[in-house]
């Protein structure tokens, strides 16, 4: 018998429907349920990678943690990874399908519900409720018939259907009752409830907000959940990088990452931004790198865009002359080198490009993609012989031009070089996605540029921190309905 699943749709993109799904993962986790995550598609270049080398979005990493699983293909069966406006990287069942262009995946995209759906089941036989998360809004009319994450995948479940409203941004009445007016009736049927969220002040405050939506819904409101800062968990996608930086006035070590187009995997600087006194600052012109003390280059989906855009927009010559640490990861270690070759136009149109020259290596993409989990050692002198642990996805290998490097490699009992390093190590880059997310690293980089550590309680579990939050704002005898899950829809939208 195939369990239930539970679905969370939003009235728009960013309305916190990744991190509500973590919450009830852990929610239902810590009563004993055997619950997984689901999303069809997810469009990010935040990835992450599985035991067996699969792509995966970051986001849905961060859910499988919190319902305290080890991430599967079946949760994220279609990643879009953008390169650009118009052109993607289509990552099916964890390993790269095609390059496409919006218009081309879009008259595909009926071919991979049979996936979709298939994922879905394998993990309704496995666990005894899934957690899925829709993406954007149910309800953008345009696309909707082409549909294969939002009310297609709740339809084909029968699903209990929350519908989540950022309150923040204002317009909730508008963007949920609206959003429930344009759903077909049958889906509609499948909303079993609604949840404010971002609610900043007190909730009490909202009375009235909520007898407005449920007596013009026809929907209990499931609740409202106050504004949660500084959780400490993965931002799902780029769209977060737009948004107003919220700085933090105390810190006494800056570190400037450039905010490069099609940036991938730029959680890998959260573990950095986390410590007190260190700030992480997002910039796009060459005037703010006077502000920073270090500068990271970071990931990117599209490396010879990201070597363009950085001359273009006269980043070259600040970025050389910078006086402080610089640091590389993946795509931004390929531009530290003397010369980046992609002659099968993996990426764009491809071509060669001159480096940065601040690394003594050259990179050639070729079609085979690496994707692992792997350990390492690390060289760099403030961190001699430092264990890591991480990930790598990328194309591109890069030769070493000196015997220079960072770190050492180890997969499946061999080991290799991996990244490179200026001799004092105050330049350096690599492959290895996050290596900051290793404690004793970090803390040795961190103290490399004059911090230090401060003593104090160890942080708090974030994603029992957030179910606390989520638990207290929901209305706990309609939560354990739909936690319990029972498998006939229509009475469980009648005993709500």
């Amino acid at each position: 018998m195939l369990a239930p699943v539970l679905m969370v749709v939003g009235t728009a993109s960013s309305v916190g429907k990744s991190t509500l799904v973590s919450a009830l993962c852990r929610i239902a986790a810590r009563r004993g349920i055997r619950v997984a995550p689901f999303k069809a598609q997810n469009m990010s270049n935040n990835a992450a990678v599985t035991a067996n080398g699969e792509e995966i979005a970051r986001s849905i990493a961060v859910q499988a943690a919190a319902a305290k699983l080890a991430p599967s293909v079946q949760m994220n069966p279609i990643l879009i990874k953008p390169e650009g406006q118009r052109r993607s990287q289509i990552i099916v069942q964890g390993r790269p399908w095609r390059t496409l262009d919006a218009i081309d995946y879009w008259q595909r995209k009926q071919m991979l519900w049979d996936i979709v759906s298939s994922s879905l089941d394998s993990l309704r036989q496995e666990y005894d409720l899934v957690i899925a998360e829709g993406a954007g809004s149910p309800v953008e009319l345009n696309l909707k018939a082409h549909d294969i994450t939002n009310m297609r995948v709740a339809t084909y479940a029968q699903a209990q259907t929350l519908l989540v409203g950022d309150i923040d941004v204002g317009g909730i009445f508008a963007a949920m009752l609206g959003t429930l007016m344009l759903l077909e009736p049958a889906e509609r049927q499948l909303i079993a409830g609604l949840i404010v969220n971002r609610f900043r002040g007190d909730p009490a405050l909202f009375t009235d907000g909520i007898a407005i939506l449920e007596q013009r819904s026809n929907k209990p409101v499931l609740g409202v959940v106050p504004w949660l800062p500084q959780l400490g968990l993965p931002e799902e996608d780029a769209v977060a990088l737009e948004r107003p930086a919220q700085m933090a006035t105390t810190a006494g070590l800056t570190i400037g990452v450039i905010q490069l187009p099609a940036i991938a995997n730029f959680d890998d600087f959260d573990p950095l931004a986390q410590e007190h006194g260190v700030a992480v600052r997002y910039i796009k012109q060459p005037h703010e790198l006077a502000d920073c003390q270090a500068l990271i280059l970071p990931g990117t989906k599209h490396t010879l865009a990201a070597r363009q855009w950085l001359s273009e927009q006269g980043f070259d010559q600040p970025i050389q002359q910078f006086q402080g640490p610089i640091v590389g990861i993946c795509g931004g270690y390929q531009l530290l080198g003397q010369q980046i070759d992609d002659p099968q136009a993996l990426e764009g149109n491809g071509g060669t490009m001159g480096g940065l020259g601040l690394l003594p290596i050259t990179t050639v993409f070729s079609a085979e993609k690496q994707t692992r989990q792997v350990q390492a050692t690390s060289h760099l002198p403030w961190a001699k012989d430092c264990p890591l642990t991480g990930y790598e996805i990328h194309l591109g290998r890069s030769e070493l031009l000196a015997d220079q490097p960072a770190l050492t490699i180890e997969v499946a009992g061999a080991n290799h070089a991996d990244g490179c390093m200026r001799a004092d190590g105050k330049i350096w880059g690599c492959y290895l996605h996050g290596i900051f997310a290793n404690r004793a690293f970090r803390y040795a980089w961190l103290g490399s540029l004059g911090w230090q550590a401060q003593a104090g309680q160890p942080a708090s579990d974030p994603f029992e921190r957030l179910a606390d939050h989520v638990e207290q704002a929901l209305k706990p005898n309609l939560l354990a309905k739909l936690l319990n899950g029972e498998q006939k829809r229509a009475e469980n939208i009648a005993k709500l």
